[in-house]
């Protein structure tokens, strides 16, 4: 999950947690809109604690991508391909070259 859309969710339940708690605990509309943005915003806070600790514990790992032997070995794939269809148009070529054979054969007999 990126990091944004764990901020986002860890305040979505802030707020709804806050909801709950000022709805079970405040008298006013006052009491109840404040209690609720101040959980949303601890929530919110609190999230952001989450994200930096986990950057900051996180190791990032770097490495060479070694190019110049994929894109040999990409080009051996693409000849052997390259081979491949030649060998399956010749089967093809030769498969129509008889059917056509075989056509004229049949209709020489019938005659």
């Amino acid at each position: 999950m990126p990091s944004e859309n764990f901020i986002y969710f860890f305040t979505v339940q802030g707020f709804f947690i806050g909801i709950i708690f000022s709805i079970l605990k405040s008298l006013s509309a006052t009491e109840f809109l404040t209690d609720t943005l101040i959980i949303t915003a601890f929530f919110y806070l609190f999230g952001h604690i989450v994200i930096g600790f986990y950057y900051k514990t996180m190791h990032v790992k770097t490495y060479m991508f070694p190019k110049q032997l994929h894109e040999k070995e990409l080009d051996l794939f693409v000849e052997e391909i390259k081979k491949r269809e030649q060998l399956i148009e010749r089967a093809i070529s030769m498969t129509d070259s008889l059917t056509e054979l075989n056509q004229n054969d049949n209709s020489g007999k019938r005659s």
